[in-house]
């Protein structure tokens, strides 16, 4: 990059010299926008906080007590001459897409972005800029994901049929973002929703701005009877956890992009693979770009080299920046091999 480039990489995250201000920056700065609430991209430490509205419910609850001030989407701010703005990303609630412009130059930062509509998420809106900087976590073609009513009518079928075995299904889903995505298109006629204490907490949080169906807290009194047949919705770090004991018998399933790849079911130990991601395929990804009409490309956090070279062969002028972004933690916590041919 150049040190006259509108945005820089540096120790502390992507950084505006002009504005004097990081977009979510990962070492404690004095002023932040933050593009989710997700902890690799809202961190504690600093001074202030600018984000959507939908999103200081999420990071507060995360982050505690902060000094935080909240926009609306399209709506801009000019910092020292810069005008900034956020767009939809379609990722979770909340998510944001930064707009920077400084004399006709503008520059977008995706954050994590979803170009699919999953009814849950403010859908994702493509900015036309000279540059994108764009994550690239499933950025290889292998992955390609099926249309979310699919999925769902998989998963509800999987719920239907373990609960006719008389076993209590148990579902994994990141607790922000994917476990809310997962509640709201649960067949409730199937039978009931029971949750762990992380996701209810979190989806307590969310239900203001989101319509979903009742769920129960699992607690020390419920009884394994009272769950059986019926659907627990998880974090993926309870499963193998005691917490799980009382559910026996149980079939588990997990829900990530990763699930896409022949043997990441079997390497987590889980029943049955559900590809439900939060993040654009490699169709999604490269769609997203042609149509913001960006000439430069920035890949950070994903398959960087792999679709910063495609990029190039396609005549983009596409390169690399490291982050310590990581995407959902469930999602690349576990790195997965390059498929062979």
């Amino acid at each position: 990059m150049n040190s006259s480039d509108l945005l820089v990489f540096d120790s502390k995250g992507i950084y505006c010299p002009r504005a004097k201000v990081y977009l979510d920056p990962w070492k404690p700065v004095d002023r932040a926008i933050i593009t989710h609430g997700h902890a690799d991209h809202a961190r504690f430490g600093h001074r202030n906080y600018l984000t959507h509205h939908s999103n200081i419910p999420i990071i507060r609850h995360r982050l505690g007590a902060i000094n935080t001030q909240g926009i609306g989407w399209n709506e801009p701010i000019q910092i020292n001459g810069v005008t900034f703005s956020l767009h939809p990303a379609g990722h979770i609630i909340g998510s944001s897409q930064v707009r920077v412009e400084y004399k006709g130059e503008v520059w977008v930062f995706t954050g994590d972005y979803k170009s699919e509509d999953d009814g849950v998420a403010t859908p994702y809106e493509s900015i036309r800029c000279n540059t994108m900087i764009t994550e690239c976590t499933f950025g290889l073609p292998a992955f390609k994901w099926k249309p979310q009513a699919t999925v769902f009518g998989e998963i509800n079928a999987w719920w239907q049929s373990n609960q006719q075995d008389g076993k209590t299904s148990v579902l994994f889903g990141y607790t922000l973002g994917k476990a809310q995505r997962i509640l709201k298109y649960l067949d409730t006629s199937i039978g009931e929703i029971y949750t762990h204490g992380a996701v209810e907490n979190m989806t307590e949080v969310l239900r203001p701005q989101l319509e979903m169906p009742p769920t129960k807290l699992i607690t020390p009194n419920t009884s394994a009877k009272e769950i059986r047949g019926n659907i627990v919705v998880a974090p993926p770090s309870a499963h193998g956890s005691p917490w799980m004991r009382k559910f026996v018998p149980f079939e588990t399933g997990t829900c990530s992009g990763w699930m896409a790849f022949r043997g990441a079911r079997s390497r987590r130990a889980t029943d049955k693979g559900f590809v439900l991601s939060d993040h654009c395929d490699w169709q999604g990804l490269l769609q997203s770009i042609k149509a913001s009409d960006a000439s430069r490309v920035i890949c950070t956090h994903g398959y960087t080299d792999i679709f910063s070279r495609y990029l190039r062969e396609l005549g983009y002028d596409a390169s690399i920046e490291n982050t310590d972004y990581e995407g959902e933690k469930e999602e690349i916590a576990t790195p997965e091999p390059i498929p062979s041919a």
